[in-house]
């Protein structure tokens, strides 16, 4: 599976993007599936899930600001993003919910996303 993260740019603290990430295949619905971001020199970590009905989880501190969602007929989930820090600067990436999966796909790429103060 090629995932294919989209959606990132260089924003000014406050403002908003919207993430897309589209999962080829037929597997899409099976799967609870994760936003996960890497901060320079720093792990990936995941900061939204959502499962296979639709029921997201945030980590504390996008709770609030962040909003995660699927179209399992578009095979894409997407991130919301609103008031944006300048700590929220990463690269962001999806796959599956780490948690809820036996194996993870292969990483694509990410998208970068950049908040100026």
């Amino acid at each position: 599976v090629q995932l294919q993260a989209s959606g990132g740019g260089l924003v000014q603290a406050g403002e908003s993007l919207t993430l897309s990430c589209v999962v080829p295949g037929s597997t899409f619905s099976r799967y609870a599936l994760g936003w996960y971001r890497q901060a320079p020199g720093q792990g990936r970590l995941l900061i939204a899930d959502i499962n296979n009905e639709g029921r997201p989880n945030y980590a504390d501190f996008v709770k609030g600001r962040f909003t995660i969602s699927r179209d399992n007929a578009k095979k894409t989930t997407y991130l919301q993003m609103n008031s944006l820090k300048p700590e929220d600067s990463a690269v962001y990436f999806c796959n599956k919910d780490q948690y809820e999966a036996a194996d993870l796909w292969s990483w694509g790429q990410g998208t970068l996303v950049t908040v100026s103060s």
